[in-house]
């Protein structure tokens, strides 16, 4: 049954994150925590995740499980974070991988812009990666953001102030794509 999908790609489908999904992500969360360090912290444990899904749920926020729509497996997810409306209508992007190097993730990150472009009636959408997170800035890359700037000691990753390139993309540039 594919009618839980909020869209399809060639090879994965987003749709929204759900507290069933609890054990699957942090199972998945615990088998990638080597992969994710230092750059992020998917919640691991019963209560982390249900503190995610209580910022999930706030207006300002949405998130997505990346699946195999054939299985229904997760091989990633995706969030829309400080989503602001208005004359702005902007939000940023956060995303991780459970499953290796085969371009799911991109493919599913790449869904989720064009929800929020679409059904979220957003115009911009950010992406702030560690410059040594080279695989995020890739994500970035294929997808058509454009790199805007470095924000020193922009987020609190890891137990430091780290700095984050600033990547962005607007409907209209996805349109022109």
């Amino acid at each position: 049954m594919t009618s839980h999908y909020l869209l399809h790609g060639d090879r994965v489908a987003i749709r929204s994150l759900r507290r069933d999904d609890r054990d699957e992500f942090t199972r998945l969360a615990q088998e990638n925590a080597e992969r994710h360090h230092p750059w992020l912290a998917p919640p691991r444990t019963d209560a982390e995740f249900d503190a995610y899904m209580t910022r999930l749920e706030e207006p300002v926020r949405a998130g997505f499980a990346i699946c195999l729509p054939d299985t229904g497996a997760m091989v990633g997810y995706v969030s829309v974070n400080n989503i602001v409306q208005g004359a702005f209508r902007c939000g940023a992007l956060g995303y991780g991988a459970f499953a290796h190097g085969r371009g799911l993730v991109t493919e599913g990150v790449g869904l989720a812009v064009r929800h929020a472009f679409g059904p979220l009636g957003l115009h911009r959408l950010e992406i702030n990666a560690q410059p040594a997170n080279t695989k995020s800035i890739t994500v970035a890359k294929r997808l058509g953001f454009r790199l805007e700037g470095l924000s020193p000691d922009f987020l609190f990753i890891d137990g430091a102030w780290r700095d984050h390139e600033r990547w962005a993309i607007t409907a209209e540039m996805l349109e022109a794509a």
